[in-house]
């Protein structure tokens, strides 16, 4: 027999409006939302590019031609360069590098901050004290400026070089919000509860505090997943990194130092310039989604039209305060707020 499921209605003034819902169907609330699936789709498809785009690649993105500043063709899809090369290949070429980087100083990152913030939120005193202050010190750290000054002083410092360091230069800010939210956790009931009984200090952290922190964390990884992507672009296209290995920044690296744009050469600096633009919007728009799912009062599903007592339909907001219908209780009608009214 299949366990009982909760059910949330919405009152109005003639009663309780059926809008059941399983309760189980509210952990796939942040997938059903249509920014994040968007930007989860978009993403993925990204993640599909960079492990597939050497070997689906139709030329060599480094291999010369005849074909000089072409524009966009049946045989080059997105134009050649100066030296022929085809630009649809190096973009395909270049995505692995980007997220590559991308995604290792996000990961690399998000484990700093919720190994020092977390730990120092929840131990306290001592702990709490030296990485606070380690943190602090990583926080006034400029990391562009250091990446910059890395990439410039080892010659051979490739894709890895660049997500270590701004890996592990951008933990701090991250740290300091988990350190806050621990601080408001560690003193819950729940939590005294498992300490009680026994319960080890990792296991309370891993079981009682962590799921609590999840959309904290995924947001944190986002936003240095962007900043990482937008570093690595950024070192290519002043020409800072290595410029035989292809990504998104060399190519606009090259289309601006051959000026593109003087000789009218569009192709060649637009379709990168969109790879950026569309992974930088999936990536915010996953963030949106994390902000909705935590926040109740940006959730565009907590609205529902119901019909009052004079035949019109109105928008009510509902999600903050739900009611438990309950045949053996009466329930209280209350007047939901309108927002706006359809005739």
């Amino acid at each position: 027999m299949s366990a009982p499921t909760s059910t949330i209605t919405a009152v109005t003034p003639e009663g309780p409006e059926v809008a059941a819902v399983p309760a189980k169907r509210r952990r796939l609330r942040f997938v059903a939302n249509p920014k994040a699936a968007t930007g989860l789709v978009v993403l993925a498809f990204f993640c599909l590019i960079a492990i597939i785009g050497p070997w689906i690649a139709p030329f060599d993105p480094s291999a010369r031609s005849s074909d000089l500043i072409q524009a966009p063709s049946g045989k080059h899809w997105f134009g050649t360069t100066h030296l022929g090369q085809d630009i649809f290949s190096q973009v395909l070429v270049g995505t692995r590098g980007v997220m590559f980087v991308g995604l290792l100083a996000g990961l690399v990152a998000t484990t700093l901050s919720i190994l020092i913030g977390v730990s120092a939120g929840f131990l306290g005193g001592a702990a709490d004290d030296s990485l606070s202050a380690l943190s602090n010190v990583f926080l006034v750290i400029p990391a562009l400026p250091l990446i910059i000054i890395v990439a410039s002083t080892i010659p051979s410092a490739g894709d890895l070089m660049v997500a270590l360091v701004i890996g592990l230069t951008s933990w701090a800010w991250g740290a300091r919000v988990l350190r806050a939210q621990t601080l408001s956790l560690r003193r819950r009931d729940y939590v005294e509860a498992a300490r009680a009984t026994g319960e080890s200090t990792w296991r309370i952290i891993t079981f009682e505090i962590m799921p609590n922190l999840t959309a904290i964390i995924a947001s944190g990884f986002v936003g240095t997943v962007i900043f990482a992507v937008m570093s690595e672009i950024t070192l290519a296209f002043i020409g800072i990194s290595t410029i035989s290995e292809w990504n998104w920044g060399t190519i606009l690296f090259w289309a601006q130092s051959q000026q593109a744009l003087a000789q009218g050469a569009w192709w060649w600096f637009v379709p990168a310039g969109l790879a950026i633009a569309v992974l930088g919007t999936a990536l915010s728009l996953i963030n949106f989604g994390i902000d909705e799912f935590v926040s109740p009062r940006l959730r565009s599903s907590g609205h529902t039209r119901v019909k009052t007592k004079d035949g019109h339909s109105v928008r009510m907001r509902v999600g903050f305060t739900p009611v438990l219908s309950s045949k053996a209780a009466p329930v209280t009608p209350v007047v939901p707020r309108r927002e706006e009214e359809v005739a």
